[in-house]
């Protein structure tokens, strides 16, 4: 089917949700991709934080074909041992004491939010329900999700949300003490906000929220949707603030390409939830695991040595070009701001380069592959160079 049917047949088939970008994409290996129409991109969007490993990592590809023949899915009435492996790696990695497996970042922090509320209530009473997060936050899509999302914008026609939520200033300790109250039983963060707009909390402001959740037993959760599986440099972006979070949830990067959540439960929340209590008919899946399994096992040192080199040459380099007001970010999770133009207006006219980024609010978002060279990280930054110049011409 060539590209323009299929833009046809996605107009008539397919729900109208997504603003997508006028490319379809056939095939891609690496951090390379391929159009239909043949025209090959370098891509530094890996599917949103998804591919950590790039396009069809060949260890990856073989294990889930592999899994994929021997068994396909069986519930979690079963046990499976792919599913096992990696909640064993994924406590090694983390220091976590238990896992539970879902099927996407939203389904992980609606499993975090129910147990904070049930370790909370049953301590101290049905009263204790109501769940802090940050404003310009971004937590999921469904409806307890998009409560706990800080941006008013995703929250317009879907009223009523779920009750219980609050929203404080990200790095305005002040702010959170202003909205902290008996009732609260959790305060929920990104340490680095994705679709908010890449912005990292300070040190000091992520030590005052683990002073305050330890001081009045307050569940902490971090949601490590976009950040974590070794996003930032470190396989957990705690670990850069020294937090050990109650709750962590992850997704994105964790698959490798195939859909995964997982909610990561500390000391204080492993017993928490008991049987018939929470569950996923398709968590845990045995070829998704199998995949996951081989993302987590080349996390490794070496690799996180190399994300963050890579990473301090991309803010070097990029904080030199001229039109680039700010670079922020942590790891391979960086976003640019410009002087002149938007994000969006840069990303359109470096796809026309044959180069993909994203955007997060008004900056150009950077979520490469984690297997990204230094040569093909110059490529792209020349590539916004080039595309600054154009844009530049354009308006004079």
């Amino acid at each position: 089917m060539d590209f323009k049917n299929i833009k046809t047949n996605d107009k008539e088939y397919i729900a109208n949700t997504y603003a997508r970008f006028d490319l379809g994409i056939a095939e891609g290996h690496g951090v390379n991709c391929t159009s239909h129409e043949g025209v090959k991109y370098l891509d530094l969007t890996s599917g949103i934080g998804v591919n950590s490993l790039g396009f069809c990592d060949n260890d990856w590809a073989n294990a889930v074909a592999k899994q994929a023949s021997v068994l396909n899915h069986t519930s979690n009435l079963f046990f499976t041992t792919p599913m096992l492996e990696l909640a064993k790696k994924l406590s090694d990695k983390t220091g976590c004491k238990k896992v539970f497996f879902a099927n996407s970042g939203a389904e992980a922090n609606e499993g975090a939010i129910k147990t904070a509320r049930k370790y909370s209530q049953e301590k101290y009473g049905e009263y204790k329900t109501d769940i802090l997060t940050l404003v310009d936050s971004f937590h999921g899509r469904t409806i307890t999700t998009l409560a706990a999302t800080g941006q008013d914008v995703f929250h317009k026609h879907f009223l009523p949300l779920t009750d219980g939520f609050s929203y404080a200033k990200a790095n305005d300790f002040d702010d959170v003490l202003n909205n902290v109250t008996d009732k609260t039983c959790a305060i929920m963060l990104e340490v680095v906000q994705g679709e908010g707009g890449i912005n990292c909390l300070t040190q000091e402001f992520v030590e005052q929220i683990k002073n305050l959740c330890e001081q009045k037993d307050i569940i902490l959760i971090v949601d490590e949707v976009q950040t974590g599986v070794g996003r930032t440099g470190t396989f957990l972006a705690s670990e850069q603030y020294n937090l050990t979070p109650d709750i962590t949830t992850l997704a994105k990067g964790l698959g490798g390409g195939l859909p995964i959540g997982a909610v990561l439960f500390g000391e204080k929340c492993e017993h928490t939830l008991e049987y018939g209590q929470h569950g996923s008919t398709y968590g845990g899946n045995p070829i998704v695991c199998a995949g996951a399994n081989v993302v987590v096992d080349k996390i490794t040192p070496e690799l996180l040595k190399e994300i963050k080199e890579k990473s301090d040459f991309v803010f070097s380099e990029v904080s030199k070009v001229e039109g680039v007001k700010s670079v922020t970010g942590l790891g391979l999770m960086i976003g640019v701001e410009f002087n002149d133009f938007t994000g969006k207006q840069v990303v359109d006219k470096c796809m026309e380069k044959g180069v993909l980024f994203l955007t997060a609010k008004n900056k150009l978002r950077m979520l490469p592959p984690l297997i990204i060279t230094k040569e093909e990280l110059e490529t792209a930054i020349e590539t916004i160079k080039q595309a600054l110049t154009e844009l530049k011409k354009g308006n004079n």
